[in-house]
Order: structure tokens, then C-alpha cells, then sequence
């Protein structure tokens, strides 16, 4: 079979059936409605984002197999936390920017980033092929090294194992749907105290006298599109971050995802006051974005986690993945889970000393992981 292997600086001369056919029918933030988004939108670039696709196509000139890619010259937006990396090197006198990452922007979410068509033979070979094509672009222009965020365990273990990359473990929180009939069947299996304090909490925004509402991306008007985005500009002037994020991206990704484009929003005195922004597989929903025009009790938990829960269970999705960080998480049912990632660092005086802390790392993750599923709101007889 005759294979071309391309670089693409942006999706555009892609036919969005075609990349939809590697995983983008199945991934929200695989397919090209969001990631042309990021690209046509300002999201990216302004923030130290330059897409650097790796594409394999085939003799019909479809793709066959690709890897998510940008030249990276910050860390901002990734969520695997190398800061201390970039100051070790810093110490040495040495640059670790630019780099290579193969990632979804501002998405700390599990996903593919080897991709390929479903019917594609010779995976190993084309896998093998996108890995070291990424490191020799990384060897080629000087790069401190590539790296791959937020991989399945499956692409975890390839990159670890078959190509020598450096392993790194990380930890979110997840619920997981175990066939529940409905919130309280969920609730069921939670001790009698926490049962207690999350029922209260579901109340308070009813007392409060808040509605909430639950709007697919063809169902979201414009105006409701631009008051969250009020809200998600809100939440990072409150806490000193940068929204990357436009207004436009918000509207190009509900137009292009339609029903995998979730919104929760939360309306009091005939005005919208606050809501948080989810997307959605077959399998998994995927909370994002949150943020209010002004403070009610407990609305953060209702609007970002239960809105979402009793979604799930409506919708019979098995897994519920609300966003980094958050050990609040746990008391209203998302456990720890391992997260990971995949390195290859181009310094022979480095590379060995950040294998150690990967290393010592990941014990301690193990640990922490442990340790915190003692605070599990679920009955001991009923633990997952």
C-alpha cells in the first residue's frame, strides 16, 4: 500500500468526513467541528498553540492514521503540570520551550491520540510510524522533546513499552454509572450521612428559587451562548487566568456538534445566572466549563456535577468525567482515577532524571490515589 505521511498546520485541507472517520465520530474533541474550531476562532495560536498535525494518507489520498499535534511554547492548557520541568532546565541553562505535544487544547481528557480508520490493518506499523515521525521533528528542529497527554491505558502501554517513552501518572475523579434507574437508586449506594448532606445540597438551589435547563447544541440560541460566555469569561477574571476560549468558538462548536454540545444553564428571576458547558460520547460525558453571574448556594454542585449525573443515568452513558483536579469530587461520587501520559525527552543529561521522578511519582500517586478512596461516600459492602 502506498502511504504519504503529511504534516497539517491546520485541519482545513481535510475533508471533515475524512477525519471523522479516526475517531472524531466518536471523541467530541477528536472531531473537527471542535479542533477547526479552536484553529479558525483565535483560540490557539495567541496562546502558544501552533497545530502541527501528523497525518497518514493513503493511495485514495484519505487519511488512514494521524496524531493530534502542536508545537508548544508554553505549557498553558495542558494539565499534565511540567512547570517544574521547564525551571530544571531553566537551572541547567537549557531551553524547554518549544516542544511537541500531542493533546486536545485546554481538554484534560482520556482520549486517542494515535488515530486511525476502523477498518485500518497494520496499526503497530502505522503507530510506529506517527511516534517516530513526532520524535524526529523533535530532533530536527532542536525541540526539548515530545510528549503525549491524557493517553488510554492501551496507548499508554504502546508508547511505553514498544517505543522506550518515559511513563508519567496523573489522578482525576470519575463516576461511573452502574445501571442506576435514577438519582435516588444512585444516592442508594452512599452512606446514610453523606446521602443526607448531597440531598440537602440538591435543595438548596430549588429553595432559592433557580431553575435548571438542559440544552443540546442545536437547541442553544445565540443569546444563551453569549451570557455562558459571560459566565466562562467571569470565572477566569475571578481567579487570574486567561480565557482562551472566544465567543465565536462557543457558537462554531455548538452549531458543529450539535447533540454532543451539552449545556446546563441555570436561570433565576427570568435571567440566566449561571452554567456550565459539557460534552458528550456515547459513552461518556465530559464536563468543562463553569462559571455565575453571582454567588447562590450550592448552585456549583447542582449546575457541574448532579445536572450531569442525573443526565447520564438519563441517557444511559457509563462514565462521567466533570474536569481536573477537585478532591471535592469524591464526597458526591467521582472516585480517583489513574490519568497518564507518555514522554520522550531529547537531553541525555535530563532524560535520566526526570525517569526518577516519573518514577518516584507515580509511587506516590499510587499512594494518594489509595488514601483518598478511604473518603468514599459509597456504604463499605457497596465500595467500586
Amino acid at each position: 500500500m502506498a502511504l504519504e505521511l503529511r504534516l497539517h498546520r491546520g485541519l482545513g485541507d481535510i475533508a471533515p468526513a475524512d477525519w471523522d472517520r479516526l475517531g472524531g465520530d466518536r471523541d467530541p474533541f477528536l472531531s473537527h467541528a471542535f479542533l477547526r474550531a479552536l484553529e479558525t476562532t483565535a483560540c490557539l495560536e495567541p496562546y502558544g498553540w501552533h497545530p502541527h498535525h501528523l497525518v497518514v494518507h493513503g493511495a485514495d489520498d484519505r487519511p488512514l492514521a494521524a496524531m493530534p499535534l502542536y508545537l508548544k511554547t508554553n505549557s498553558y492548557g495542558e494539565f499534565v503540570f511540567d512547570w517544574s520541568w521547564a525551571g530544571a532546565y531553566e537551572r541547567q541553562g537549557i531551553e524547554y520551550y518549544p516542544k511537541l505535544v500531542s493533546s486536545i487544547p485546554y481538554t484534560p481528557a482520556t482520549g486517542q491520540r494515535l488515530l486511525f480508520v476502523p477498518d485500518a490493518s497494520e496499526r503497530d506499523a502505522l503507530a510506529g510510524l506517527l511516534v517516530q515521525q513526532a520524535i524526529d521533528i523533535a530532533q530536527r528542529n532542536a525541540l526539548s522533546g515530545a510528549h503525549w497527554l491524557f493517553t488510554p491505558p492501551d496507548q499508554t502501554e504502546l508508547l511505553h513499552h514498544q517505543h522506550g517513552l518515559m511513563r508519567r501518572m496523573g489522578c482525576q475523579y470519575h463516576w461511573h454509572n452502574h445501571d442506576y434507574a435514577d438519582f435516588d437508586a444512585f444516592l442508594a449506594d452512599f452512606t446514610a450521612q453523606k446521602r443526607k448532606k448531597l440531598r440537602r445540597e440538591r435543595r438548596r438551589a430549588i429553595e432559592e428559587g433557580v431553575t435548571l435547563h438542559v440544552l443540546h447544541g442545536d437547541e442553544a440560541d445565540a443569546p444563551t451562548l453569549d451570557a455562558f460566555h459571560r459566565f466562562y469569561l467571569d470565572t477566569f477574571e475571578k481567579h487570574m487566568g486567561i480565557p482562551t476560549l472566544s465567543r465565536e468558538f462557543f457558537h462554531e462548536v455548538a452549531a458543529g456538534l450539535g447533540r454532543r454540545f451539552v449545556l446546563v444553564m441555570a436561570r433565576h428571576g427570568g435571567e440566566w445566572v449561571a452554567g456550565a458547558v459539557n460534552f458528550r460520547s456515547d459513552t461518556t460525558l465530559y464536563g468543562r466549563y463553569w462559571g455565575c453571574r453571582e454567588a447562590y448556594h450550592s448552585l456549583h454542585f447542582e449546575t457541574c456535577y448532579y445536572q450531569g449525573i442525573d443526565y447520564c443515568i438519563a441517557a444511559g452513558l457509563q462514565r462521567f468525567e466533570p474536569g481536573a483536579q477537585g478532591e471535592h469530587k469524591i464526597s458526591r461520587g467521582f472516585l480517583p482515577t489513574p490519568t497518564w501520559s507518555a514522554h520522550w525527552i531529547a537531553n541525555e543529561h535530563m532524560r535520566p532524571h526526570l525517569e526518577i521522578f516519573c518514577s518516584r511519582e507515580e509511587r506516590m500517586m499510587q499512594a494518594q490515589c489509595a488514601e483518598l478512596r478511604q473518603h468514599s461516600p459509597f456504604r463499605q459492602a457497596l465500595e467500586r
